[in-house]
């Protein structure tokens, strides 16, 4: 027979606590928001970890951990990942967190540094931010550049090959020597080795020139960028050289989207209607073949009639339908700069807060922080490519004869298994 209870539990507990040192309630509060987070994943899969059911609609694959700011301290988040779809504890931690700082921080450096005092008084006021010292920026700034200095030259060989990349640039205004004038964020982005997309590096410079986008391939390759097979971008010729003199061996392709433009500035106006509808119809057909034959047609139907248009489309030939040397599943994504067209409104999107940059470490900053956070986003959701989609990608490379790029990371592999 056990003794009748002479102590209230609850009261000894909260003694316990309050008596406790701040490392306890830390460890406290860290199991208490991890098993949460554990029972939450749970609901989403649809059964408990570890255990089988017929219910389960997904298996964990492991934890990423964040970091949460509390009035016990700073404590390390263990969120679930799990193998299908995705779980993110909105109700626990912001999403770009990173991104966000990274906006305050820039508008409180236009505000300090005196640009357009009161629209940065209005923007500081939209953030829901009514006052920020000289201190507090400081301390923000530099958490914010070491994070986004790590993310700017992390390694990418464990994460590579990269099969397909992208690059672009977009244009940004700075003040520099008491003038505003434009600069420059170029950007690369590619598919990694299990299939999602993954920001490889930003950089601003003065110009889009051959020797700025060389430096940019250079670091990349430095970084570890290797098994690159296309990469897809406009026509600018020092993007396209800088692709062919560090990345020898891959193909390009010309964004379509870019190319129509282009195209369209050659073609009589009253005439453009018909050309667009037979360029379209040539990206429309079910296989390679049937592409070029189809654009033979083009060809055929523009050369009396629009000898410009003709020359105009017989030199871009190569460049545009580049794609058709691999597998149709992957034409949509590979064929336009599409994809990153939507990341650049995103970052227009956070960019246009501030309008006029007070130096280039703001853009750096700002920008860095926003595609971090869109490479984080990435990583946890759904594979851009499928692994087998990847794999006949290059085995298509390994099959197309002596030009066979036998240097790319896992061919040798793929192609024992062929």
């Amino acid at each position: 027979m056990t003794a009748p209870h002479i102590v209230d539990p609850a009261t000894v507990l909260s003694e316990a606590l309050g008596d406790a040192s701040p490392d306890l309630m830390r460890h406290l509060l860290q199991t208490m928001i991890n098993a949460l987070l554990s029972a939450d994943a749970d609901a989403v899969a649809g059964a408990e970890w570890g255990k089988p059911s017929s219910e389960r609609l997904a298996q964990r694959n492991g934890y990423r951990h964040r970091e949460l700011d509390t009035r016990a301290g700073t404590i390390d988040v263990a969120i679930p990942k799990l193998r299908q779809g995705t779980y993110f504890p909105d109700w626990l931690l912001e999403r770009r967190k990173r991104a966000e700082a990274a906006m305050i921080t820039v508008v409180a450096d236009c505000y300090l540094a005196g640009v357009s005092t009161r629209r940065m008084d209005k923007l500081v006021k939209t953030l829901g931010i009514h006052s920020l010292s000289k201190s507090q920026v400081s301390r923000m700034a530099t958490d914010l550049d070491e994070q986004v200095h790590a993310f700017r030259t992390r390694p990418l060989g464990d994460a590579g090959p990269f099969t397909f990349v992208a690059a672009d640039a977009l244009t940004m205004k700075v003040r520099e020597a008491g003038r505003v004038i434009n600069a420059v964020v170029m950007v690369a982005t590619g598919v990694n080795a299990d299939g999602h997309r993954e920001v490889l590096g930003v950089r601003v410079a003065t110009s889009e020139t051959k020797a700025a986008w060389n430096m940019f391939f250079a670091d990349l390759v430095a970084r570890g960028l290797t098994g690159v097979l296309m990469v897809t971008s406009d026509a600018h010729a020092g993007l396209v050289e800088a692709i062919a003199a560090n990345l020898p061996g891959t193909s390009w392709q010309r964004c379509r989207t870019h190319y129509a433009a282009n195209l369209m500035s050659a073609t009589p106006k009253n005439l453009w209607p018909a050309v667009k509808a037979m360029l379209h119809s040539v990206y429309d057909q079910p296989d390679a073949a049937s592409v070029n034959a189809q654009f033979d047609r083009l060809l055929d139907y523009v050369e009396e009639k629009l000898p410009k248009v003709f020359e105009h489309l017989d030199a871009a030939r190569a460049d545009i339908l580049a794609f058709t040397a691999f597998p149709k599943d992957v034409w949509q994504q590979v064929w336009s700069n599409n994809p990153n067209e939507r990341l650049n409104k995103e970052i227009r999107r956070r960019t246009d807060v501030v309008g006029i940059f007070p130096n280039r470490d703001a853009i750096i900053r700002l920008v860095g922080a926003v595609l971090a956070e869109q490479s984080d986003e990435w990583a946890e959701g759904r594979r851009y490519f499928g692994l087998e989609v990847l794999a006949r990608c290059r085995l298509t490379i390994v099959d197309s004869g002596p030009e066979t790029r036998s240097d790319l990371p896992g061919l040798e592999t793929l192609e024992a298994a062929a």
